[in-house]
């Protein structure tokens, strides 16, 4: 059986306190990165602002994203598919209102990660980038 690529924009959102955002779906068990799949004729950055403000009441400057990479893992909540994921951080002071498909969403260490599940792109690929990025 062969797998789907699923292209998404997805941010590594920071709040003042150093902890970063994580949302989960309804109907679903893994933690990821707010964010969503690219339309066709958006960029990225585009894709995470609709998304993000979409899902979660907030609103994001296409300038303050900071790009921190692109990586791929198999989807969290797509059976047989893959996920690739252009990635920004963004930091923000705004508080998050759990909208849509949205189920619940929780701020976590970066660092000491919580005993949740978390997507594998999520616990795999963009925390370990974020965490080599931060202590170069």
């Amino acid at each position: 059986m062969s797998q789907r690529t699923i292209h998404v924009a997805a941010a590594l959102l920071f709040g003042p306190n150093g902890r970063t955002l994580l949302v989960r779906k309804s109907g679903t068990t893994a933690y990821l990165q707010p964010g969503g799949k690219i339309e066709p004729g958006e960029t990225p950055q585009e894709a995470l602002v609709r998304e993000v403000r979409e899902e979660l009441g907030v609103e994001v400057d296409t300038h303050a994203l900071q790009p921190l990479g692109r990586f791929s893992a198999v989807a969290a909540n797509e059976p047989d598919a893959i996920v690739v994921a252009e990635t920004f951080v963004l930091e923000t002071n705004a508080v998050p209102v759990p909208a849509r498909e949205i189920e619940e969403v929780v701020w976590i260490d970066p660092v000491h990660l919580p005993a949740i599940e978390l997507a594998a792109l999520t616990s795999e690929h963009i925390l370990p980038a974020w965490r080599r990025r931060r202590s170069v």
